[in-house]
Parts: C-alpha cells; structure tokens; sequence
C-alpha cells in the first residue's frame, strides 16, 4: 500500500465547500472553553458536511491563533453563528425546523448505535462545556438526548472526541439517504 498524496484526495477548494449541498446538520457548543476543542469541532464539521457551527456563551469564536492549530482553516469554510445564550441558538433551530438532539447522560436517552434518523428532518447536536456538559436548561429545550455507550471506568469523553463520534454516525446515516 501507498500512502496517498493530498494532492491525490480530490478535496473540496474553499469556495467549492461553501457551494456544497450540506448535511441537514448544525452543531451547537453550549459553554465550550477549549479553543483547542472548538477549532477540532470545526475541522470535523468540515468533514463532515454539517451546515452551520453555534458557537454560545463563552465558546470563542474565529478568528484565533489558538483555534487556528486544530480547525487548520476550517473556521473559514464552516458557516458559524455566535449565540450569548444557548437557549436562543435552540429556540431559532426550532423555529428553522430542526429537531434537537443533546448529546448528554439523562434518564431515557437513546444510545447512539439505537438512534434512528428521518430523511425527511434537519437535525442539530448540542455539545456541552468539558466539566459541566449540556445546561440542564437546555437539555430541557431540546427534543431528546443522544449518550454515546461507553463500557470502561470513566463517564465521559472529551467534548472533540463526542463529536467526531457523534457527527460520523449522523454523517453516515444522512450520506446514506442521498443514495
């Protein structure tokens, strides 16, 4: 096996991305503190087609040296939007027709290999700060609650790592309704 040239992936230009047909996907960061988080949240929207990037509360937005090191420029492809409150990042998917989904331990969460999605629906993920997660109150605001199993010691992942999971599978089943 040879290892492939970037010049050989046949990657998206800047302005090609920006004309794409998107995922019916958005991310929301309620509270995220890490720009080291936030910029490897944007790398992997860029990847994964989503839409359009919440950035809440205290999650800085670009442009950032800091975020720069692990968004490597997708904090310029990715279409994002600064909300003070989340609750109001909620409340205007909602009011866009998406349903949102926190991505949070509560009682009666689906667990992610179970979850099942609608052609038909746009849908949007809320991400949590790293020691709190999803405010209650906006747990209370979304339409239900995404938990990744987890079978080791620990109770939770890094927030960049939840959602390079978590955007795989929505990524995954989404492309699958495009076939």
């Amino acid at each position: 096996m040879r290892k492939l040239k970037i010049t050989e992936l046949n990657r998206l230009t800047v302005d090609e991305f920006k004309k794409a047909d998107k995922l019916p996907l958005a991310v929301v960061l309620d509270e995220v503190r890490s720009l080291h988080n936030i910029g490897s949240v944007f790398r992997t929207s860029d990847a994964f087609l989503v839409d359009c990037i919440y950035l809440c509360g205290i999650t800085a937005t670009p442009p950032h040296p800091e975020m720069h090191k692990t968004a490597l420029g997708a904090e310029d492809t990715v279409e994002w939007k600064y909300k003070k409150n989340t609750l109001d990042a909620v409340q205007e998917l909602h009011d866009q027709g998406f349903t949102v989904l926190a991505i949070e331990q509560v009682e009666g969460s689906t667990l992610l290999d179970q979850l099942e999605l609608d052609a038909d629906k746009k849908y949007a993920i809320v991400m949590g700060n790293e020691v709190k997660g999803v405010q209650q109150e906006v747990v209370n605001a979304c339409d239900g609650c995404v938990e990744i199993p987890q079978y080791g010691t620990k109770h939770s992942l890094n927030v960049s790592v939840t959602t390079g999971i978590i955007l795989w599978e929505f990524a995954n089943k989404l492309m699958r309704f495009r076939q």
